[in-house]
């Protein structure tokens, strides 16, 4: 016997977790049992990564800890190292997110990343840490090959977020650069059962290793429904172009049934608080690029408000993420990338948790084609 539910699983409940939840109603989230914007606010990178593996924020020494054995995993092997120049020469039409499928699938064999139901709790988390640590060096390695570059070889010596700028442009941020790409990866880390989550989490439901649980999430987080969106919500800035054009260009599209990058959520029905975080971030830097955002958003949400009275649709994480990393120097074509970089820190933590169970994911689909058996005709 099968239970109907709602198309895309809307709202049903899969599992148990306790890594942490979205209370949408409330334009709340969390990471275990912390407001994961507080802890933008108030730790570091590093030891928000040590709350979603160990279950526990890290003392003063721990997190030190913890920061210098996550720094040491940076550096690429040297087989992938050697095959990254190939791997960015065929995937350059595609891009980093791309490139990144096959060399998160490569470094995992080099590895020797073997499939989690045969590991210990504490090899699946050795695995973890690895993945999530070189994720950030790959892709800037594959962006800069793309761009004729060399690649820049990670520092111990530098936070998370920090040697990411700097391993993208090669020289070291400004430290606000880097506190606020840094609080906008601890914002993106997790993010209750979306859909690369959840494909994560399916892929390790099979016992696969970690390597390929994070390519599932990776592919899924690229779709432009999904992770795919920061730079369009730019792009969207782009179109609109002065403040004059906003209630004609959004009116169309509206009109028309076209979805505005950058606004709306599927589980939020009031702000989306990552993105009242970040527009605070982007105030805090200012300049003409923030105050058209500002606009734009004042003006949409009252254009949606009139033409979609019966929903509450506000900017999403995307609108002023876009903003921010504009901001900080980052290409745009990193955009979503970066995302990558933070949720590969909550997908090995749903992959580990995920692990400890060993029940298949495995749901069933109602069919709704031609009645069966028909007879086979003849060739």
């Amino acid at each position: 016997m099968t239970a109907q539910v709602p198309r895309g699983l809307a709202g049903v409940v899969v599992t148990e977790t306790v890594l942490g939840d979205v209370r949408g109603r409330e334009g709340f989230y969390h990471y275990r049992e912390y407001s994961a914007v507080e802890l933008a606010a108030t730790r570091s990178f590093e030891d928000v990564w040590h709350l979603m593996l160990a279950g526990a924020l890290p003392s003063a020494a721990e997190g030190a800890a913890f920061a210098r054995r996550v720094a040491g995993l940076r550096a690429l092997p040297g087989d992938v190292r050697a095959a990254l120049p190939a791997i960015a020469r065929v995937s350059a039409a595609s891009g980093p997110m791309a490139g990144l499928r096959t060399a998160l699938s490569l470094t995992g064999a080099a590895a020797g990343f073997r499939p989690v139901y045969d590991l210990t709790a504490d090899e699946r988390r050795d695995d973890a840490l690895l993945a999530g640590a070189v994720v950030p060096t790959l892709l800037a390695a594959l962006y800069r090959l793309g761009q004729g570059l060399e690649p820049v070889e990670p520092r111990a010596d530098l936070g998370h977020a920090a040697n990411y700028l700097y391993m993208l442009s090669g020289v070291e941020p400004a430290p606000e650069h880097a506190r606020a790409v840094e609080r906008y990866l601890i914002s993106t880390i997790d993010h209750g059962f979306n859909a690369s989550t959840f494909t994560g989490r399916v892929i390790a439901s099979t016992g696969a290793d970690v390597a390929a649980c994070l390519v599932g999430g990776i592919a899924a987080l690229s779709g432009p429904l999904h992770g795919g969106a920061p730079s369009r919500a730019l792009d969207t800035l782009d179109a609109i172009g002065t403040p004059d054009r906003i209630q004609a260009w959004v009116r169309e599209r509206v009109l028309a049934g076209d979805r505005i990058m950058g606004f709306g959520h599927p589980v939020y029905r009031t702000e989306d608080p990552r993105s009242h975080m970040l527009k605070d971030i982007a105030l805090g830097f200012g300049g003409p690029l923030v105050e058209f955002a500002v606009e734009v958003e004042r003006q949409v949400e009252a254009i949606l408000a009139e033409l979609k009275p019966h929903r509450e649709l506000h900017t999403n994480v995307e609108f002023y993420a876009g903003v921010v990393m504009e901001q900080c120097g980052l290409p745009r074509a990193m955009f979503t990338p970066t995302f990558a970089v933070a949720r590969v820190v909550g997908w090995t933590a749903n992959i580990l948790e995920q692990a400890a169970d060993s029940k298949i994911i495995r749901p069933a689909a109602r069919y709704v084609g031609p009645p069966p058996p028909v007879p086979v005709p003849a060739a």
